[in-house]
């Protein structure tokens, strides 16, 4: 674990998040869109909405029709509006037009899942936690540090593994790893410091012996 600690320190010393965003309810709006999309387009998308509508009073009163075309690019885009519209017209409704901080209430809002809800508290508020995405999810199983394809169960290992004051900056030191070097297609194994306790290295090796 130390060794893991170390060698992300030295590739990621301050990672942060790459979603552009003023405030909490910009970055929930982000981290909704970049469902099963890239952060760069979620920022291209963004950076015109933003403009058109800064609160969530103004997304409360969008028709759902009207947003799907805003934010077209970043796929899912009919549920991703539907979720949207509900969750700013909850903000508004029942917490004063302010994302609620603290986990159960996050999840009370559309399109707010364990994820979603894990980014909102580590980046918009500050806590201690582990969002696992596809990237985290990924390098945890090839770094063993879980062995499971369910990504409750393997934040789960996580925070095992890990002292909590660690979470949050480990969180995006994975992200940013398995997004610029352990990716899911031609990960960059041969220059990782990492590789010799990873299972996908070792497997590849057996396969090219």
């Amino acid at each position: 674990m130390e060794k893991i600690k170390e060698y992300f320190n030295k590739l990621f010393e301050n990672p942060v998040c790459e979603l552009n965003f003023k405030n909490n309810f910009e970055l929930l709006i982000s981290v909704i869109l970049s469902a099963q999309c890239t952060d760069k387009r979620v920022n291209k998308t963004t950076k015109n909405l933003f403009k058109k509508y800064k609160t969530p009073q103004d997304f409360a009163k969008l028709k759902q029709e009207d947003l799907e075309k805003e934010i077209f690019s970043c796929g899912f885009y009919k549920n991703k509006a539907k979720n949207i519209v509900k969750a700013s017209q909850s903000i508004v409704s029942d917490f004063g037009g302010t994302v609620p901080s603290g986990y159960d209430n996050l999840i009370k809002l559309a399109g707010v899942g364990r994820k979603t809800a894990n980014v909102m508290l580590s980046v918009g508020f500050g806590d201690d936690a582990i969002a696992v995405d596809t990237h985290v999810l990924r390098v945890s199983n090839r770094l063993g540090l879980a062995k499971t394809k369910d990504p409750t169960k393997c934040e789960i290992s996580l925070q095992k593994n890990f002292e909590k004051k660690d979470w949050s900056k480990l969180h995006y030191q994975m992200v940013l790893f398995g997004r610029y070097y352990c990716k899911a297609r031609n990960p960059k194994c041969e220059e990782c410091e990492l590789k010799n306790q990873c299972n996908y290295y070792k497997e590849r090796k057996k396969l090219c012996l």
